[in-house]
């Protein structure tokens, strides 16, 4: 006799209720892109005078934005508009970082806009998956898993990992491993709570640790 859990209605179930889920998330994600049109103007970036205000920048994540230490992000070729966001945030408070709350405490809406066009004009190194992460990674960034309700990673981030500028979702494709791992268990504890409408805590909460290594393992050699 087979098991409840393989039984077709079990199946249709369980993806009628992914189904759901994705539809929640791809909900948050068009109020967050709506939203984003009726912020005032931020200020126009130079990446000029980026370059010349980012010395101080340049000791953790590398002049060109390409980190040395894989704990620390690669800024190369990230949206603008996402730096600008986490800088501002760094500095409010509403993402807690010690070292960064120091570091984007002195700038203004200029150095913000400056810096993050700076950082988006580099040009990003792409890494390499580990052959025993790729399939695992591969399956649940770009169709999630239906057991649990994670949704793919792809209906955001984009099946190349390079994200949405409108919605303020981030680049990922050729992300250190170390810090993709970072972000998703800091979501996941709720020690970063700056994602638009839980979206990022809500998905972390659901993925074990092999998942956010798998996954984190696989966009680090996307592109």
């Amino acid at each position: 006799m087979g098991t409840l859990s393989s039984s077709p209605v079990f199946r249709l179930i369980k993806n009628r209720s992914l189904g759901i889920a994705m539809k929640k998330l791809l909900l948050i994600a068009s109020v967050a892109a709506l939203a984003s049109l009726g912020t005032v103007a931020q200020a126009e970036g130079d990446a000029t005078a980026g370059k010349a205000k980012a010395a101080s920048c340049g000791g953790c994540h590398g002049m060109d934005g390409n980190s040395a230490n894989p704990i620390w992000p690669k800024l190369a070729g990230q949206h603008a508009n996402y730096l600008v966001k986490q800088l501002e945030e760094f500095k409010s408070g509403k993402r807690v970082d010690p070292t960064m709350a120091g570091m984007a405490a002195p700038l203004n809406d200029q150095d913000r806009a400056d810096l993050a066009a700076y950082f988006n004009s580099q040009q990003i190194k792409i890494g390499s998956t580990p052959e025993d992460k790729l399939e695992a990674g591969k399956a649940l960034y770009s169709a999630g898993n239906a057991a649990t309700g994670v949704p793919a990673c792809a209906a955001c981030h984009g099946p190349t990992g390079a994200g949405n500028a409108q919605a303020k979702f981030p680049t990922l494709h050729g992300q250190h491993s170390a810090y993709v791992v970072k972000a998703l268990k800091d979501f996941r504890s709720g020690a970063r709570a700056n994602d638009a409408g839980q979206m990022m805590r809500n998905i972390a909460a659901k993925m074990t640790d092999a998942e956010i290594e798998a996954v984190a393992a696989y966009v680090q050699g996307l592109h």
